[in-house]
């Protein structure tokens, strides 16, 4: 058998960034709120690249902006809180989003037991995480954080972003059969 390795031209000559952003507009992602307890107080910004990334031992990633000015507050604590948002969270990750003000100014949280990081009362879910690893990821970062203690705070349905603007997944069934991936 003769396997052929098809002549690959570079990718700047395939499509520009433009046409990877619309493309990728078709892929819904869910939306969290990455935070952290620094000495002048709470930090946070807003991911919409939150994954689960291992069983065992048990890992999260999600893919902060190079450019961001929060993360880098983030990386010297070695810890971290991902709070999954609800669809009803739109003006919280719209704030979590934008650089620099008070992000926390009225917002409810708590400190999480584990790490002493800001767990969003309404977050639908979260994830206390000690910091595992950063990568190189083009214009962005891919941070892996170990989860050390997690939870469900609120019931609901998550915050969807699509098509470049933020969704509620549609109300009727959510019956549905358990899926296992990776086999």
């Amino acid at each position: 058998m003769v396997v052929r390795t098809p002549t690959r031209r570079p990718a700047v000559d395939m499509f520009d960034s433009d046409r990877f952003r619309q493309v990728m507009g078709h892929v819904p992602t869910g939306v969290a709120v990455v935070t952290a307890m620094t000495r002048q107080g709470p930090v946070g910004l807003t991911v919409g690249s939150f994954v689960s990334a291992s069983l065992d031992p048990p890992l999260v990633g999600f893919l902060p902006a190079r450019t961001s000015t929060t993360w880098p507050l983030i990386v010297p604590l070695g810890t971290f809180c991902v709070n999954v948002l609800g669809e009803d969270d739109e003006s919280l990750c719209r704030g979590f989003a934008r650089s620099g003000g008070r992000k926390f100014d009225g917002v409810d949280w708590t400190l999480s037991e584990a790490t002493g990081s800001p767990v969003i009362s309404g977050a639908l879910a979260w994830f206390d995480c000690a910091f595992e690893h950063s990568y190189p990821a083009g214009d962005h970062l891919f941070v892996l954080g170990r989860v050390l203690d997690l939870g469900v705070r609120a019931q609901g349905r998550p915050l969807i972003f699509c098509h470049g603007r933020y969704q509620q997944l549609a109300t009727g069934s959510t019956a549905g059969s358990a899926v296992s991936f990776g086999g």
